[in-house]
């Protein structure tokens, strides 16, 4: 078992500016809930507590940043506030050409509407939510390549994140290998525990790619956790600097896929990364008709600033430290109160495994969904499902539902927001409703159809009866 690094006692900042927040009573919780038709996605930020509905773009920006938002240049085309982006980006990632957008979707809308055709696979080792419907709607077929040990929540492998790199060289070498015009990396993998990728994996996908003739396409919202959860496991890295961790992972990529709302410490933005001019100019084509001016991408001024900033920023390991100490943090509380989570922590969240938590709910009553809602219930805590709402897909020939290999609930951690004693109430709130789960029931939809995409961000439920 690896050890981990250098953990900050304490947050690393000063807090200047605070935001009130309040726990409504239980029974006005319920009602709010009820009134969200069961679904975390429709209540409202002001009836939360502590929200861990998500990481992206809810950063607190620091001094820095804010004072950068002022220097943003607003000008339509040729703005000195993309050049500082640019400046960044070749700084930190090494890639010459950078096409902003508004954020990571923007960006793979506009990849994926140059690289794919109809019937196109996509390999991955785990494409989330709005990665699998823009390969969906652009005719491709996405599929998930992990590792036998990321579908095991109990295992405690270092790099869950990994790509089966067997599974994707049989691919490749197979009569379907001629249907992949690229192999996509997300790092860390959202999609399986938030775990990381390891080094060698990156190298050998990336030489497989390279082998067959594919692009090498990575999603790195969250490349500096990566980097930092390398240098915790690995210990050929334990020694070597975030930068040149990141500088090194990035160098076996042929573009990359940014959403800044993650590791750029910003509220809204975006980028596509690239090598090759030829393929900048074929995507800019898109990107004008989609996002804007090649110099904004649909992005303000002082957003472009505030990214270029928070891309340096997050490069910081004592930042790092204290945020990948601050997931454990709240990962070893729900260990200690015998909570089922996923093992090991991840880089930005806590996942867990709603199966076992709530083993009288069978997938079709969506069980991470409804602890979702039970927990906000019982703590004014928004955390979200990502089971069998989010992914389970439907057969169009025969109708049969299939059901995702694993049903997690996460509570995604924003980065310079909450305290420990924050995590610390999660934590309780998480005890109680395990004491209660018995009396937990299952969800049903309402509306829509389960072959409806990203249906869980619009879902309306209702508790099963009896």
């Amino acid at each position: 078992m690896w050890k981990p690094l250098n953990l900050t006692p304490a947050e690393p900042y000063r807090i200047k500016v605070v935001e009130p927040v309040r726990l409504l009573p239980r029974d006005e919780r319920l009602r709010r809930i009820r009134e969200a038709h069961y679904n975390v996605f429709y209540l409202r930020s002001r009836d939360i507590y502590i929200d861990l509905l998500t990481d992206s773009g809810t950063s607190a920006m620091s001094a820095s940043q804010m004072a950068a938002l002022m220097m943003g240049d607003e000008s339509y085309a040729g703005a000195e506030s993309f050049y500082h982006l640019l400046e960044s980006v070749r700084e930190v990632m090494g890639f010459p050409y950078v096409l902003p957008t508004h954020q990571g979707r923007g960006a793979e809308n506009v990849a994926f509407r140059t690289l794919l055709k109809k019937g196109d696979i996509v390999p991955g080792n785990g494409h989330f939510d709005t990665t699998r419907a823009h390969i969906v709607d652009k005719g491709g077929v996405p599929l998930d390549l992990p590792i036998p040990e990321a579908l095991d929540p109990e295992v405690m492998h270092p790099f869950k994140g990994n790509i089966d790199l067997k599974g994707l060289e049989n691919l490749l070498s197979s009569r379907e290998g001629d249907r992949v015009p690229l192999v996509l990396m997300t790092i860390t993998n959202n999609t399986y525990g938030g775990h990381p990728v390891s080094m060698d994996n990156i190298r050998r996908a990336s030489e497989i790619a390279r082998e067959y003739g594919k692009l090498f396409l990575m999603d790195v919202a969250r490349f500096a956790e990566n980097a930092w959860l390398i240098k915790e496991r690995d210990p050929a890295y334990r020694d070597v600097s975030i930068r040149e961790i990141v500088r090194e992972m990035m160098s076996y990529a042929d573009a990359v896929l940014f959403s800044a709302k993650k590791d750029a410490l910003v509220n809204i933005g975006g980028f596509i990364a690239l090598r090759d001019k030829e393929l900048y100019e074929r995507m800019a084509r898109f990107l004008i008709l989609h996002e804007g001016f090649p110099t904004y991408g649909g992005l303000a001024g002082r957003d472009l600033e505030a990214m270029a900033v928070g891309l340096r920023e997050v490069l910081d390991e004592t930042y790092l430290s204290w945020r990948i100490g601050q997931v454990r943090y709240l990962w070893s509380r729900l260990v200690e109160n015998g909570i089922p989570v996923v093992k090991p922590y991840g880089g930005h969240a806590v996942y867990i495994d709603a199966l076992k938590f709530l083993p009288h709910i069978p997938q079709s009553m969506f069980p991470a969904d409804t602890l979702a809602a039970e927990l906000y219930v019982e703590a004014g805590v928004r955390g979200v499902g990502l089971g069998s709402l989010a992914f389970a897909e439907v057969d169009r020939e025969t109708g049969k539902v299939r059901y995702p290999k694993t049903e997690y609930m996460r509570l995604a951690i924003p980065r310079r927001v909450y305290t420990n004693l924050h995590m610390d109430w999660v934590a309780e709130g998480l005890r109680r409703l395990m004491e209660r789960r018995d009396e937990v029931r299952g969800l049903r939809l309402v509306y829509p159809s389960m072959d409806t995409p990203l249906r869980h961000f619009i879902a309306r439920l209702k508790p099963v009866e009896g």
